[in-house]
C-alpha cells in the first residue's frame, strides 16, 4: 500500500483578528523560522457570493461564525489592550463600516502565486492594526497590494474573477475540513492549536529550530496611536 504523504504544518491566519496580529508578531520575535515552515491558508467570513459557492461544492459544509456578545466585545477590547501593551505595540483601532473581507483575504491568492503571500499578510495586518486603515476598501487593497508589486488591476478583479473565487471555495472548504473554528489556528498532523498562547507549543512540535529569539519583531515603526472604536470583531480569537 502506498503511505499516503504527510501534510504540512499548517497556519490558518486572518486579517481581522488582532490575535492573529499579535500570532504574526510573536512568531516572527520568538519563532524566526516557523513562518517560512508552514502552509499559510486564510481564515474570513464569506460573503454571500462565497457561501453559495460553498454550499454548492459541499451542501454540508458551513462556515464557523457566532455573533459576539455585547459582553465578550468589551473583554476583547480590554485584553487586545493589554496584549498590545505587554508586546511594545499601540494599536490603531479601525472602523469596519461596510465589512467585505474578501477583498483583502482573496489579493492573498495573488500574492501567493507570485511568492508574496507572507509579505501580503504582514503588509495588510500593518496597515489595519499599525496604521488603523480600513483593508475592506478595494482601494485601500490596491494601494498596499502595489506597495509590494502586486498588479492593481488584477487586484480589483481578484474578488470577481471565477479562478480565485474558485481558490477561496476550495479554502473554505479546507476550514471546514480541518475544523477550524477561530484564528490564529496551527495544526501539525492530527495536532491542533488554537489561540495566541498555543503558539509556542505549536512551535516545539516543529522539526525546524524555531526558538531563537531576535531583536526585530517583523513590523516596522508604529504611528501615533489613533481611535479605538471598532467593537464589531465577531470572533475567532485565539
Amino acid at each position: 500500500m502506498t503511505a499516503r504523504p504527510a501534510t504540512p504544518p499548517r497556519f490558518y491566519f486572518n486579517l481581522r483578528s488582532p490575535y492573529n496580529f499579535f500570532a504574526l508578531h510573536d512568531a516572527a520575535r520568538n519563532h524566526p523560522h516557523l513562518l517560512d515552515h508552514v502552509t499559510w491558508r486564510p481564515f474570513w467570513e464569506p460573503d454571500p457570493t462565497s457561501e453559495k459557492l460553498l454550499t454548492q461544492a459541499a451542501p454540508a459544509a458551513a462556515f464557523p461564525f457566532h455573533p459576539m456578545s455585547r459582553a465578550k466585545q468589551f473583554y476583547i477590547l480590554r485584553d487586545v489592550r493589554r496584549l498590545a501593551a505587554d508586546r511594545g505595540l499601540t494599536l490603531t483601532w479601525p472602523v469596519d463600516r461596510n465589512p467585505w473581507w474578501e477583498p483583502a483575504h482573496l489579493t492573498w491568492f495573488l500574492a501567493e502565486r507570485e511568492g508574496l503571500g507572507r509579505t501580503w499578510v504582514e503588509r495588510a495586518s500593518r496597515a489595519r492594526w499599525l496604521e488603523g486603515r480600513d483593508i475592506c476598501d478595494p482601494a485601500t487593497i490596491r494601494e498596499l497590494a502595489e506597495e509590494i508589486g502586486l498588479d492593481g488591476t488584477e487586484t480589483d478583479q481578484a474578488p470577481h474573477h471565477p479562478l480565485i473565487r474558485e481558490q477561496g471555495t476550495q479554502a473554505l472548504l479546507d476550514i471546514h475540513r480541518d475544523g477550524v473554528f477561530g484564528v490564529p489556528y496551527f495544526i501539525n498532523g492530527s495536532e491542533p492549536y488554537w489561540g495566541l498562547d498555543r503558539l509556542p507549543a505549536f512551535a516545539a512540535t516543529l522539526t525546524t529550530p524555531t526558538t531563537e529569539t531576535t531583536t526585530g519583531t517583523g513590523l516596522p515603526d508604529q504611528p501615533p496611536a489613533g481611535r479605538t472604536t471598532d467593537m464589531s470583531h465577531a470572533g475567532g480569537c485565539g
